[in-house]
């Protein structure tokens, strides 16, 4: 029964049951474990299953492999840096530590772990992959030239990403070597002595990893986009929502990194753009 489900039932729809699954899922786990990154680990994970499951629904039509290939790249990138800074051994999100300390009633708290944490973001995994499952009305004639224009655009963005990982990652390796009293890098001593990284791409924006991972699930969606130019049956509301929640994201990432850096103050001064890369000032 099950099997001809997955087979026979809109594909759209058994991707958004699923959805729910997980994140009824999450916010159980996350009531036992007291630890609410339970759907985070999922980001790198969900997007690339689902896009996959469209593939095998469309009998693999070239123009959804495209795109799974593309959303496949992009978590790998995701999965590797996720892995390696502890996101799979229950390191939890440091935003939900924060929010929990301003949320104080339990059941509030709750509600909210279930709706934003769990729901939300479990549903918008769903959406910033719609246009993959746009690409399976589409086919593989006359494939626009702009296509391939938005497809190369999204996996330059996911290697331009690897390298704004890798910076700081090389950041954290030198300011954690200086709290042990080890040597490390003589390029990284101002920026260890303030608190957080300023150079490399982080000179031209405060988030150039957002700016890489928004680019990308626009590209995808204009890569969809490009065959009718239809905002809505391509899937804009996706990138839509995501850059909203990115625009919060920053404003509370950088409301607890000034908490905690007072020198972040003039780097906002100085690096005048959040995402989008600028001109610094002197």
């Amino acid at each position: 029964m099950l099997a001809g489900f997955l087979t026979g039932a809109n594909m759209l729809l058994v991707v958004c049951l699923w959805a729910l699954g997980f994140a009824i899922a999450s916010f159980i786990f996350g009531i036992f474990t007291k630890d609410y990154s339970w759907i985070d680990r999922m980001w790198s994970v969900l997007p690339v299953f689902f896009t996959w499951y469209y593939a095998y629904r469309s009998n693999c039509a070239f123009l959804v492999c495209i795109g799974v290939a593309l959303v496949t790249f992009w978590g790998v990138r995701l999965t590797f840096n996720f892995a390696r800074k502890g996101g799979y051994t229950g390191l939890e999100d440091y935003r939900w530590v924060f929010l929990r300390k301003k949320i104080t009633n339990p059941f509030l708290w709750q509600l909210f772990n279930l709706s934003f944490i769990c729901l939300f973001q479990s549903g918008l995994f769903v959406l910033f992959t719609y246009p993959i499952y746009s690409l399976a009305s589409y086919t593989n004639e006359n494939i626009p030239v702009l296509f391939w224009v938005f497809a190369a655009v999204g996996a330059a963005l996911v290697c331009l990403e690897f390298a704004a990982d890798q910076q700081q990652w090389n950041f954290h390796a030198a300011k954690k070597a200086a709290a042990e009293n080890r040597e490390y890098p003589s390029k990284y001593s101002g920026d260890v002595k303030n608190g957080f990284l300023s150079q490399g791409l982080f000179s031209v924006s405060r988030h150039p990893n957002y700016f890489c991972e928004l680019g990308f699930w626009w590209a995808i969606w204009l890569a969809a986009f490009s065959f009718t130019w239809d905002p809505i049956a391509s899937g804009i509301f996706g990138p839509v929502v995501l850059t909203f929640i990115f625009i919060g994201s920053t404003i509370l990432t950088e409301s607890i990194t000034t908490s905690k850096y007072p020198e972040y103050l003039n780097y906002k001064k100085r690096v005048v753009s959040p995402i989008i890369p600028w001109f610094s000032k002197k």
